[in-house]
């Protein structure tokens, strides 16, 4: 299993952002996908998931803000992300499972100046 993150980059405060995560594989196939990030210095934390069924949680700091969705036509998951704040400066990761298997992306760095 494969997981490619793409559209992360440098905004300013209350700017946007759209992350995408590509799988190489049938995302129905996974129990769920989620969004984690990583600080300097801090530890990774998850910030929104969305389950086989279509469940979504997201963590209150992005709440309003964040919104996780998918397209399974095409095998992506997105994270919309408005209003960014300097504290979501991270690297952000997708994440998948299969049960306890667990699939990681790379990465993609986010950067939000204030």
């Amino acid at each position: 299993v494969q997981l490619v993150e793409s559209g992360g980059g440098s905004v300013q405060a209350g700017g946007s952002l759209r992350l995408s995560c590509a799988a190489s594989e049938n995302i129905f196939n996974f129990n769920a996908m989620a969004w984690y990030r990583q600080a300097p210095g801090k530890e990774r934390e998850l910030v929104a998931r969305i389950n086989v069924g279509g469940t979504k949680t997201s963590v209150d700091s992005v709440k309003g803000r964040f919104t996780i969705s998918r397209n399974g036509a095409i095998n992506t998951v997105y994270l919309q992300m408005n209003t960014l704040k300097p504290e979501d400066t991270a690297r952000y990761y997708c994440h998948a499972n299969i049960l306890s298997r667990e699939f990681w992306g790379q990465g993609t760095q986010v950067t939000v100046s204030s």
